[in-house]
């Protein structure tokens, strides 16, 4: 089973007394009778297709010569990580293939085969092969996708990250399936009456902070699998500065979207480099044989996300904006793409889209209300009010009467009658209808807490029956009010 991006796996074939041109005919005889398309075909090798169906996954095969032997090796052409083997029977089944077709034909056949092949302009002698990096049977194991390499730097050290900050969040006793609210908080979530309110830092935490292992392992799927195809094509800083600007953007959005919804996850900076791909295969930066098949893979990619987002629990609108950011990223990028050698190109276009994205991040932060977070402000009163009014039902059974008149009017009508103040103030804020029911409910809490602590002040006065009786029927409303209120916040991943 080989792992990594493109999968591939490799073999060394010695010539045993063939020459190198004698071999290409036998070459090609064995793909022939495997039904392969051959694509290309030279004095070094040939380059061949397998043709499994469109629905189906299909190889590249390299056949390479090298002195006295070939190189045969074969390369997923779809966009699998794993090919659980199917590249090493692909070498195998050829190998077996030019073994029957040698025990068949003489050499001298196939120097009259590869003449004819010479006659008919077949044969190539551009030195194309000779160019493409040395063949070997070098597929990296699984650890491999999380150690830096030369083209592949900058992603695994962003997925060790996530995974780091993952794991000292259970060292610290966060559940690792459904972390709570307060821990993802805690631990640097996106949320909007936080976020805008000083703490603009969450724009950022939150692309490294996951809810839950299922969580984790998806965006990270989904970052080395994206990162093993762009990578080598943006270099470490357009890649880099790529991600972070796209997670921004994303979170941005998100805060602009939402008004009291909990986000965290990497998948919007994802989404970005997704974005950035999606640019890339409509240009011709690459291979049109690779574009086309990458293209449907990412195409599909984004497509099933995009709709699997529009259930709940799942935070679309960081999606969409990591995406549009990714795209512009993309699109900016391709003229220093097409143009390697100029370096003061790359590093202009990383800063202008620095400064262009960041502004207008900026500007969207900025004239995003925050009345979410006045309102949260107003609830934090609110509950210090409530906790004061409640005192007097910790007060001791031998408390003298006037006193407990005296706190039950003075501070415990007093502080319910300065919540139903707060709530007035919220009226002209822009709330969530959930939050205007829930402010109703509140009201109508407040007011039943007034009535309740009148009537205690007449029962401790007077100490009837039916203002007993009365007293129980408020107590139930109160109780009934406080089963309504749901303070829930909505938890959504990226």
């Amino acid at each position: 089973m080989a792992i990594g991006y493109p999968p591939k796996h490799a073999e060394i074939y010695q010539l045993n007394g063939l020459t190198p041109y004698q071999f290409v005919a036998l070459a090609i005889e064995a793909a022939i009778a495997m039904k392969w398309g051959i694509a290309y075909i030279s004095n070094e090798g040939i380059i061949a297709h397998t043709n499994n169906g469109a629905a189906k996954r299909n190889s590249e095969i390299i056949i390479k010569l090298e002195n006295d032997t070939a190189t045969i090796k074969s390369t997923s052409a779809g966009s699998e990580l794993i090919d659980l083997g199917k590249n090493k029977k692909t070498v195998l089944d050829f190998i077996d293939q030019l073994n029957d077709k040698r025990a068949i034909l003489l050499p001298e056949e196939l120097t009259a085969r590869y003449q004819s092949l010479l006659e008919n302009n077949a044969i190539a002698f551009d030195g194309y092969l000779n160019r493409l990096p040395a063949s070997g049977n070098q597929v990296p194991g699984f650890m491999a996708v999380f150690k830096p390499a030369k083209d592949y730097f900058i992603t695994p050290i962003l997925a060790d990250i996530n995974i780091l900050i993952f794991i000292l969040m259970a060292i610290s006793g966060v559940n690792i399936m459904e972390p709570g609210n307060e821990n993802l908080l805690k631990w640097g979530a996106n949320f909007r009456p936080l976020t805008l309110d000083g703490q603009w830092w969450r724009l950022i935490t939150n692309c490294f902070l996951h809810i839950g292992l299922i969580h984790l392992l998806m965006n990270m799927y989904a970052l080395i699998f994206i990162g093993l195809l762009l990578e080598p094509h943006l270099g470490k800083i357009r890649f880099l500065s790529a991600y972070i600007l796209a997670g921004i953007g994303a979170s941005v959005v998100s805060i602009w979207w939402h008004e009291l919804t909990i986000s965290a996850g990497a998948s919007g900076a994802i989404f970005g480099m997704y974005g950035v791909f999606l640019a890339m295969l409509t240009t011709n930066l690459i291979e049109k044989r690779q574009r086309k098949a990458q293209l449907a893979s990412i195409l599909f990619f984004v497509g099933y996300n995009l709709l699997n987002g529009v259930q709940g629990g799942i935070d679309n609108a960081a999606h969409i904006g990591g995406l549009i950011c990714g795209l512009i990223i993309g699109y900016a990028s391709i003229p220093g793409l097409k143009k390697p050698e100029a370096k003061g190109l790359k590093y202009a276009t990383v800063a202008l889209l620095t400064i262009v994205l960041l502004s207008s991040s900026f500007l969207i932060f900025k004239n995003t209300s925050n009345d979410i977070g006045k309102y949260d402000a107003k609830m934090k009163i609110f509950g210090a009010n409530e906790k004061l009014a409640l005192e007097v039902f910790n007060l001791p059974p031998d408390t003298p009467t006037d006193k407990m008149i005296h706190l039950l009017r003075d501070s415990g009508i007093y502080k319910w009658n300065e919540n139903l103040k707060l709530l007035d103030e919220c009226r002209p804020l822009k709330l969530s209808d959930g939050l205007v029911k829930r402010n109703e409910l509140l009201r109508r809490y407040c007011l039943l807490r007034i009535n309740s602590y009148e009537l205690m002040c007449r029962y401790i006065a007077d100490n009837t029956e039916s203002q007993r009786n009365n007293l129980a029927e408020y107590n139930a409303k109160i109780k009934e009010v406080i089963d309504s209120l749901d303070g829930k916040i909505k938890l959504e991943h990226k």
